[in-house]
């Protein structure tokens, strides 16, 4: 299968535009404010939280940057006037980090400060390797100015996570932990399947150790039940941790866990950046690609596997 699923993603940038949108339309709420507001409603309605994405890590100036903090900013006004649960995770190229520190800062602020003001959240996310070191001087940058709203995003797949864990320890920081998509060398990244499973486990018990709270981001079904056991035997409560996963990727997965009463929270991208981002997710992720495929063919063929 992770043969097939590589096949696929090679095949990506062949498909034609209106395909990869009309397949990524389940992944992405849309172009629009009003498309993630409608989403986030019905993930609501579902039993499901959620937490906004706003495409845009390829700006080229300033101005665009601004402009991203702005979107965030209005999804935050979105929430509070619709009533909806959703926090909002930054991605810290789209506000600037690639043109510099000093202004990537000043939008991160501006945007955790404006979420603080609605009693909301901001979660920084993790990208490659080459920005991990911003992403956490500016992490502890915001809570050392007195931020308690903001989150980290910390990757099961590189190598010095344990010893991020422990630096950061002191101020248990709430972590989304994730495999991490990112394809880094083999110097600083594990590249097998199941030592990253290992590493998952590992850091995972090592933020609970901490204190820390922990948003457990997989579709691994044998780390969900490794994640569900740490859960039972610690005894811990829904305000204690949670479970993410992507918007529509193995969403029945997602309703077991509703039904089984553990708190999930969905990632729900949008923006008009759809195309670079669904090739992007993809290629970066071959199962998903998989996943996908297989959902797709479901949907094709509907007596397929006794559905419909």
């Amino acid at each position: 299968m992770a043969l097939l699923d590589r096949a696929l993603v090679r095949l990506l940038p062949a498909v034609p535009r209106p395909v990869v949108r009309r397949v990524s339309s389940r992944y992405i709420a849309g172009e629009e404010l009003s498309d993630a507001v409608r989403v986030v409603r019905q993930l609501n309605a579902e039993g499901k939280l959620a937490t906004i994405d706003v495409l845009g890590e390829e700006i080229t100036n300033a101005d665009e940057a601004r402009a991203i903090g702005d979107a965030y900013r209005d999804s935050l006004d979105a929430f509070e006037r619709e009533q909806l649960d959703s926090n909002v995770s930054v991605k810290l190229t789209a506000l600037g980090l690639k043109l510099g520190y000093e202004l990537c800062r000043e939008n991160l602020e501006a945007v955790v400060a404006h979420a603080a003001e609605r009693g909301n959240f901001v979660r920084i996310d993790m990208e490659d390797s080459s920005t991990t070191e911003d992403t956490l001087r500016l992490y502890r940058e915001l809570r050392a100015a007195g931020h308690e709203n903001v989150g980290i995003v910390l990757q099961a797949r590189l190598k010095r996570t344990l010893a991020d864990v422990a630096a950061l320890a002191g101020l248990r920081p709430n972590v989304r932990l994730c495999k991490g998509i990112y394809l880094e060398p083999a110097e600083i990244a594990f590249r097998e399947f199941d030592a990253i499973r290992v590493s998952f486990v590992q850091v995972l018990h090592a933020l609970w150790d901490a204190g820390c709270y922990v948003g457990v981001a997989t579709h691994d079904e044998w780390l969900l039940e490794e994640a569900k056991r740490g859960v039972d035997a610690r005894s811990l409560g829904r305000d204690e941790h949670e479970f993410q996963m992507l918007l529509g990727v193995r969403p029945a997965l997602g309703d077991e866990l509703v039904r089984e009463g553990r708190r999930l929270r969905i990632y729900t991208p949008f923006g008009r950046q759809w195309y670079a981002y669904s090739l992007r997710r993809l290629q970066e992720n071959p199962k998903i690609a998989g996943y996908i495929a297989g959902d797709t063919l479901n949907r094709l063929l509907p007596g397929r596997n006794g559905s419909g």
